[in-house]
């Protein structure tokens, strides 16, 4: 391993929290590296417009922040590596290794990981299989495809009514197929998605299967009350069903709860020492761009005095 690999902080996610905490270590005279594995901003690059951020009183498109912050924390020295995933962390005598998927092998005297995490597949029959033929985990990435179609989200919290809003700008009509008989998502965000003439909530159902041969065709639902069945047709379906930490690749060194979230406190700490988790791989209350970029600021810091003792 050349001396160019050896960093004071390795930084596994290019979120909010990641890149924040770049910009912190950068500032502090640090020799840091960020891996990111896909598009700057992690999963907000796939967000159409975030509303709750402070300082953009008109919104911000999700895809225009990463980039933005990639260039504030570039400017203090961040090295930035795009493309590259980091896919596990070994402690070694003084520090830690990461290996990428490309093979490389990076040493850091402290690691800080924020890489986020992914949606809760619904785990019915035909999902997997039509996975990328109509079944999306992303509106923002694929709504494009369905104009003039109808489509069905499965959720109710935030991002399931904000991005059944989004996909009316393309589609006919968008089910919400929702479980309960009222939604968990924010009131200013109900409140959109009852005004949309576009919009159907189909309360109280859960679905049991994804049809179609090569592409999605409807999709069944099933009545929890009455447990009535029927065949919704529509053309695509989207999932945000809750989700579950992208902490595998620190997995076996720190303590994660039930769904692999990282547990560590407001000092983003870790039961392993010189491990830190910001954004929304740490266990707390709230996950948003804002409490990201806390925890990206805070793990920098505790980052720092780590290195310091």
């Amino acid at each position: 391993m050349s001396e160019n690999e050896n960093y004071d902080v390795l930084i596994v996610g290019g979120g909010p929290a990641g890149l924040t905490a770049g910009l912190y270590a950068a500032r502090a005279r640090l020799k840091c590296v960020l891996l990111e594995k896909m598009m700057m901003g992690g999963q907000i690059a796939t967000t159409d417009v975030v509303d709750n951020y402070p300082g953009f009183p008109d919104g911000i498109a999700g895809a225009e922040i990463g980039p933005l912050f990639e260039a504030q924390a570039r400017r203090f020295g961040l090295e930035v590596r795009q493309f590259q995933e980091g896919v596990r962390v070994e402690a070694r005598g003084d520090g830690f290794t990461v290996t990428c998927a490309n093979g490389d092998e990076l040493f850091g005297k402290s690691v800080i990981v924020a890489a986020g995490s992914r949606w809760n597949p619904l785990g019915i029959p035909g999902e997997e299989r039509l996975r990328g033929a109509g079944v999306s985990y992303c509106a923002t990435c694929d709504g494009a495809f369905f104009r003039d179609q109808e489509l069905a989200v499965v959720g109710g919290g935030n991002s399931a009514i904000e991005e059944a809003v989004f996909l009316t700008k393309f589609a006919a009509r968008v089910y919400v197929i929702h479980r309960r008989d009222q939604l968990r998502a924010e009131k200013v965000v109900q409140e959109k998605a009852f005004s949309n003439p576009r919009i159907e909530i189909i309360w109280s159902h859960v679905p049991t299967e994804i049809v179609g041969e090569n592409g999605v065709e409807g999709i069944r639902i099933k009545d929890v009350k009455s447990g009535a069945e029927r065949l919704l047709p529509v053309a695509g379906v989207f999932i945000y069903v809750g989700m579950q930490a992208n902490s595998e690749v620190v997995g076996h060194l720190v303590e994660t709860d039930e769904r692999g979230y990282i547990k560590a406190g407001e000092d983003t700490r870790t039961s392993c020492p010189g491990i830190f988790a910001a954004g929304d791989i740490r266990t707390k209350p709230l996950r948003q761009v804002a409490t990201a970029i806390a925890d990206g600021a805070t793990a920098a810091i505790m980052a720092e005095k780590y290195l310091e003792q």
